[in-house]
């Protein structure tokens, strides 16, 4: 029997120019996992600094004046994003998108939620707080986009009223909510909530067209302040969109009674259009196609050692995953305790996913990234394998 054949080495990509002096990252640390929770360039940290020096130099003039400053930061945001600034709201996270947009939908007695399981937990979890869930097993081997279109569909049930998908999946770092199979739900009455927690920054059109709820991170491609998202929705849905508590601002709807929350840190949001004008000073056609190159170098070396298997990935995506051995990091514990491992003895930072079977891994790539940091991984990573 013939000896598997073992990847050729790829070509190193470069140092993205001036990339690692944009960020006050810890040099001691391979920071391989930008997808998880970003990392805010310089530049937008002193934005956000003389923010929070401006609202303790008058704290009434501040505060009165945020409705209309968070208004003006979102129609700068709508600019770079192509979006309607009419139909985005400033939210934290991903995870109070979820809540946002599943409290907006009429659901009925019997009515079902479709999630996957590829989904992120709190998001999965919103859905299960508000109807029953059937969870469609996504393969992690399927071949394209069609294949996770049709194993979509094949899950829908005659009580099926939602579908909460990504459109990234954060642990397999590929397309889920493509333009097919978002047309394909909505042409069956079905109601699309999208988790684009990944492209904003990373895609060159972040927003998912064609679903009603989208909301997706600033904080992590985007190069915003943490705590920084964005929800948007389409207008047959903006009624009824409603804050999660009380707002001073409830009566001029949505958006602005979604963003105002009283008495809050709103220097963040003020701030993320520093984020998204900075990737457009570094070119973000060239940034993309950057991050992309380092991922796919890091995946590829990854893939030399025995016993990873790389997956199907969605070209220009700024990640890339691989399967780990059988009986690596089958659960949530033995995951999260590799990749503590690899941290502290190794100073790398990857996502290490559990999976039945065995777990995979995940590699990103950012301006500050250099290919050495990649080598590293694949240089040690075998022996935690060989403990894990």
């Amino acid at each position: 029997m013939p000896e598997p054949s073992v990847p050729p080495v790829p070509t190193a990509p470069p140092v993205f120019p001036g990339g690692p002096a944009l960020f006050r990252l810890d040099p001691g640390v391979a920071h391989l996992n930008h997808g998880s929770y970003g990392a805010v360039p310089l530049l937008v940290n002193e934005a956000q600094e003389l923010l929070r020096t401006e609202a303790h130099a008058d704290p009434d003039a501040f505060f009165n004046a945020v409705p209309a400053r968070v208004a003006a930061a979102r129609r700068r945001i709508a600019g770079r994003l192509g979006a309607d600034p009419d139909g985005i709201a400033f939210i934290a996270n991903a995870t109070e998108g979820a809540n946002l947009a599943l409290d907006a939908v009429e659901l009925a007695a019997g009515d079902e939620i479709l999630v996957t399981d590829h989904g992120y937990g709190t998001v999965v979890a919103a859905a299960a707080r508000r109807a029953s869930v059937t969870t469609v097993a996504l393969d992690p081997h399927l071949p394209d986009e069609d294949a996770v279109c049709e194993t979509v569909l094949a899950g829908l049930t005659p009580r099926t009223k939602v579908a909460v998908l990504d459109h990234v999946s954060s642990p397999t770092a590929r397309l889920i909510a493509g333009p097919r199979l978002l047309a394909e739900l909505s042409a069956r009455g079905i109601t699309t909530v999208v988790d684009g927690a990944h492209t904003p920054g990373m895609l060159a059109e972040p927003i998912a067209a064609g679903a009603d709820f989208w909301f997706g991170n600033l904080h992590k491609w985007g190069y915003a302040p943490s705590g920084s998202a964005l929800l948007a929705v389409a207008p047959a849905h903006r009624s009824r969109v409603r804050s999660l508590s009380p707002s001073w601002e409830d009566e001029r709807g949505f958006p602005w009674s979604v963003e105002y929350r009283a008495t809050a840190d709103y220097t963040g949001w003020l701030a993320a259009p520093e984020g998204l004008d900075l990737l457009e000073r570094l070119d973000a056609d060239k940034v993309r196609a950057h991050n992309s190159a380092l991922a796919a170098y890091g995946a590829a070396l990854l893939a030399r050692i025995p016993g990873l298997t790389p997956l199907p990935y969605t070209p220009g995506l700024a990640m890339r995953s691989l399967l780990l051995p059988p009986g690596t990091a089958e659960t949530q514990d033995a995951a999260r305790a590799l990749r503590e491992e690899l941290a502290a003895e190794a100073g790398i930072r990857v996502l290490i996913w559990p999976r039945r079977g065995g777990g995979g891994i995940r590699v990103c790539g950012q301006v500050y990234n250099r290919a050495e940091e990649y080598e590293r991984l694949a240089e040690l990573l075998p022996a935690f394998l060989k403990g894990a």
